[in-house]
């Protein structure tokens, strides 16, 4: 399985993905068969920002769990977005501890750190709300909206079901993957890289 490090915020897991087809091919492609209808709209194909979000829609929880992309456990989500001129961003949250914040009342509650999986490393721990609630707790989160460059998305053709969908829907991932990852430095530089 692939690993999640400082300069990687998500990432797909190929082998993973391919082991545990239903059809022999790739368990994404089978979600994505299952989903068609989300990319065409009147038998054409979508746009690109739209073709986007659904294909990143279907590679993740809660459509597919585990999802084809699996995102860092420390943040909270990552999901894609338009602008009202189409313009497509992702928007990244991340919960911060309240260390993160210049001026903060004194006594709150903060985020928890989840209890790991007895498989889990320990590094990339996700902060949940606190497990029992006596006092006022501040959850503080950014968010980060990054731009998605249109000319770096393919112009989809695929409609339906099948081959085409599949490669086209892995290769708009994987370009969505690769400008989340291009700017995991500021992810690091708001959480410490590690907490």
């Amino acid at each position: 399985m692939p690993e999640f490090s400082t300069n990687t915020l998500a990432l797909t897991d190929d082998a993973y993905d391919r082991e545990n087809a239903s059809n022999g091919n790739s368990r994404y492609g089978a979600y994505l068969d299952q989903h068609a209808h989300w990319f065409n709209e009147d038998g054409h194909p979508l746009e690109v920002g739209e073709f986007a979000i659904a294909a990143w829609r279907v590679a993740t929880s809660p459509v597919m769990s585990p999802g084809y992309v699996r995102i860092r456990p420390d943040l909270a989500s990552i999901t894609p977005h338009l602008t009202d001129d189409r313009d497509l961003f992702l928007r990244v949250e991340v919960p911060l501890r309240q260390t993160a914040l210049v001026s903060r009342p004194a006594g709150l509650a903060d985020w928890t750190r989840e209890r790991p999986a007895p498989w889990d490393t320990g590094i990339w721990l996700t902060l949940v709300e606190p497990y029992q609630l006596g006092r006022p707790a501040l959850l503080a989160t950014a968010a980060l909206l990054l731009p998605v460059p249109h000319e770096d998305l393919i112009e989809p053709a695929a409609t339906g079901p099948g081959r085409l969908l599949l490669i086209e829907a892995k290769d708009t991932v994987h370009t969505l993957l690769r400008v989340l990852n291009d700017c995991a430095w500021i992810i690091n530089d708001l959480t410490g890289a590690v907490r």
